[in-house]
């Protein structure tokens, strides 16, 4: 549902790390990951493969524990704004999945409908349902902080729960302060009514999170084979929201949603609706929203998304994830000269869609592997109104000069700082054309670090790895070359 603490595997990983006195990029270092993956672990927005897990238990000496708490989680990354289950009962089909959430201006009202069958053998007993909260995504310290202070109590939810018209009885498995999990049972002091195999029943449950408590976002994950998943977010109207969607899975990175929330004015609230027909198991699709904020007290954060956040919502790949660390597949052309065309297109489309979102005075480029395809191809967009787009496939460094000049530069994939590298003046690419021609392109100055930071991409590295030694990146709020291009002498 929305907002939640540290889920199981998060929270024994920090544990663990703290307890053995190491920090984030110490931990980073031995894992040979980014820091910045540690903190999404640690966080809960990324959950990491078993591999991954197995690794953290045996470098933190816990026992087992962090193993056990990634193998609890059942494959959901559930950090704040989302309904999930967890350990679902096997032979349950989801005909219809219905998430609705109401923002009145202070509390969050959050109504889950489902209709189910159950096509297994066995009767189905009760159902698991996780409720958990982030007020500040990003922000694990800031958010347990809140919640160690304000814990959020079953009181303050009032939680209810039915099956049809009879109330669904509730056991509490998991009961923490900002992540808790019920089981619903299909009984109640006057009767019991179990899901008989062949039988389909409706259960709707609903719960309340104070404004102080819910982040801005909300998130569904597919744990179950669902025929039809809906998310509706209604807000009032004079706060003048802005939404936006993301949908992951186990073969895709975030990218848009496949189709735009439909928008409707419903009294004085703005209702956002989004359905899909057969997602795929494990996808999750996350809704986030902007408000205007003049009606809170000034000390209330303003819920704008980051820079990366927006990159992220448009379909690029952040830092972290693996494919950003992995040497692209060339591609043998002419043979795959469709494939590749393929690839080009859909690298125009992010183009378009990330230009929507910031002013690039420096030129632009984007790399397959940004956009979740681990393929040896990238685009890159000159400086200026009405630029021609440059396409390389295969693109390898064949010559580079000595002299070198040092400029700040942004990454997609972190674009929340910017960082100085030292880059080549004048290089010389080899490519290839899609009818299998070999090219050799000079570029200079500006064009050359565009071209070499795509090239970097396709060869599994970021421009962390080019900085200068006892250098760091600087965040962007305090970089002032925004809009602006790179200047030569």
């Amino acid at each position: 549902m929305q907002g939640q603490g540290d889920p199981s595997f998060a929270a024994e990983l920090k544990h663990f790390r703290e307890v053995r006195g190491l920090s984030k990029a110490d931990l980073a270092r031995r894992l040979t990951i980014s820091p910045s993956y540690v903190s999404h672990l640690e966080s809960g927005r990324e959950r990491g493969s078993s591999d991954l897990a197995r690794r953290l238990d045996k470098e933190l000496d816990a026992g087992g524990k962090i193993w056990k708490a990634w193998q609890d989680d059942d494959g959901g990354v559930q950090l704040t704004s989302e309904a999930a289950e967890t350990s679902p009962p096997a032979g349950i089909l989801v005909l219809e999945d219905a998430a609705a959430l109401r923002y009145d201006g202070s509390i969050y009202r959050l109504t889950m409908h489902r209709r189910l069958r159950n096509t297994g053998t066995e009767p189905i007993t009760r159902y698991l349902v996780r409720i958990a909260v982030d007020r500040y995504p990003g922000e694990p310290e800031r958010s347990n902080a809140l919640y160690r202070a304000h814990p959020l109590t079953w009181e303050e939810l009032e939680l209810e729960a039915h099956c049809g018209e009879e109330e669904m009885g509730r056991v509490v498995k998991h009961d923490r302060d900002a992540f808790k999990e019920v089981w619903l049972e299909f009984a109640n002091a006057r009767t019991r009514f179990p899901l008989y195999p062949g039988q389909e029943a409706a259960i709707t449950y609903s719960y309340a999170v104070t404004a102080d408590k819910w982040g801005p976002w909300f998130q569904r994950a597919v744990r179950l084979p669902t025929r039809e998943l809906t998310v509706s977010l209604s807000f009032p109207t004079a706060l003048q929201p802005t939404v936006w969607g993301t949908e992951t899975s186990l073969s895709a990175n975030f990218a848009p949603l496949r189709t735009p929330p439909a928008q409707a004015v419903d009294a004085d609230h703005t209702v956002y609706t989004w359905t899909t027909l057969d997602p795929p198991l494990h996808a999750r699709y996350r809704m986030e929203w902007r408000l205007k904020t003049a009606h809170l007290q000034e000390s209330e954060p303003v819920n704008t998304p980051t820079p990366s956040a927006l990159m992220a919502s448009a379909g690029i790949v952040q830092e972290g994830d693996i494919l950003l660390q992995t040497v692209a597949q060339p591609f043998d052309l002419p043979t795959e000269a469709d494939q590749a065309r393929d690839v080009l297109r859909e690298l125009h489309a992010a183009i378009s869609r990330v230009k929507e979102l910031h002013d690039f005075g420096k030129g632009m480029g984007i790399a397959a592997p940004q956009i979740g395809i681990g393929r040896a191809a990238a685009i890159v967009v000159p400086p200026g109104d009405g630029t021609t787009p440059i396409a390389l496939l295969n693109p390898t460094i064949a010559e580079s000069s000595a002299e070198i000049d040092r400029q700040y530069e942004g990454c997609l994939s972190f674009f929340d700082v910017r960082g100085i590298v030292p880059r080549p003046l004048h290089i010389v690419i080899a490519h290839t054309d899609l009818d299998g021609t070999p090219r050799l392109t000079r570029f200079d100055h500006g064009m050359a670090r565009l071209v070499l930071h795509e090239v970097d991409h396709i060869d599994g590295k970021l421009y962390r790895s080019r900085m200068e030694p006892g250098t760091q990146p600087i965040p962007v709020e305090e970089y002032r070359g925004t809009g602006q291009n790179w200047t030569y002498k």
